[in-house]
């Protein structure tokens, strides 16, 4: 069986496409909010004109469930509002400081193969990382992406320790996703405590201002729009 990152990346929609729609959105975002917009033009890329849609936002202090969320993950369930996030995966926080990316594409215009999306979502966030030197990591038994720290104690003899900087949960409905990926620049890293983040124990969580980088939202953001153009094909403000 092939390993994902042996399967190839290419995301880019079929020709005539029109570019994708890139839209940052100021403030925090109210999680029900993100939910209907997502549920609104999903079908609406699905059975009318609307072009396809990247949607980067912050959320207030919450915890999302996944369908697979395990209720004895959720280690503080009064700490933080917490939503069903109807999306694949287990729990995750989001907060102030991560950019949380909603992706809506249209896989019947690229590639009808749900492995190998989450795989070329993997690869956007490692090219996004790599423009801040940070190597970003796979692995075959946990998805999203992981940096080794050698700064800390290790896991076992000869294992390093590992810290998740990005998370990915997606839902498909007749092939157009959404959801989509988070990537921790500088939020509240304690907020995390309160779950075991997407039902894994024995790993911290880090973000790149915890690896001490001065990096800023607006840093990220141009990095995450270069990393996509490089998977995805073309994005445009309008």
């Amino acid at each position: 069986m092939l390993q994902r990152n042996q399967l190839g990346f290419d995301f880019h929609p079929s020709a005539g496409s029109p570019p994708v729609e890139w839209r940052i959105e100021p403030g925090l975002v109210p999680y029900s909010d993100a939910l209907a917009v997502m549920d609104a033009r999903s079908t609406a890329i699905r059975d009318g004109p609307a072009r396809e849609m990247v949607w980067l936002v912050e959320h207030p202090p919450l915890y999302t469930a996944g369908t697979s969320a395990r209720p004895g993950d959720l280690l503080e369930p009064d700490r933080f509002p917490v939503f069903a996030a109807g999306r694949g995966g287990e729990y995750t926080y989001h907060g102030p400081g991560q950019r949380v990316v909603y992706v809506m594409l249209d896989l019947k215009r690229r590639r009808e193969d749900v492995r190998v999306f989450v795989g070329a979502l993997e690869e956007w966030i490692i090219r996004t990382l790599d423009r801040f030197n940070v190597k970003g990591e796979r692995r075959e038994d946990r998805v999203g992406v992981w940096v080794v720290r050698p700064d800390r104690p290790p896991l076992a003899p000869g294992v390093p320790a590992e810290d998740k900087i990005a998370a990915i949960g997606i839902r498909l409905r007749r092939w157009v996703s959404f959801h989509g990926i988070a990537i921790n620049v500088e939020p509240d890293l304690s907020h995390f405590s309160g779950i075991v983040p997407c039902g894994i124990a024995g790993y911290g969580v880090t973000s790149l201002v915890d690896l001490g980088l001065p990096v800023t939202m607006a840093d990220v953001d141009v990095a995450l729009k270069q990393g996509f153009e490089q998977v995805f094909g073309p994005a445009a403000t309008d």
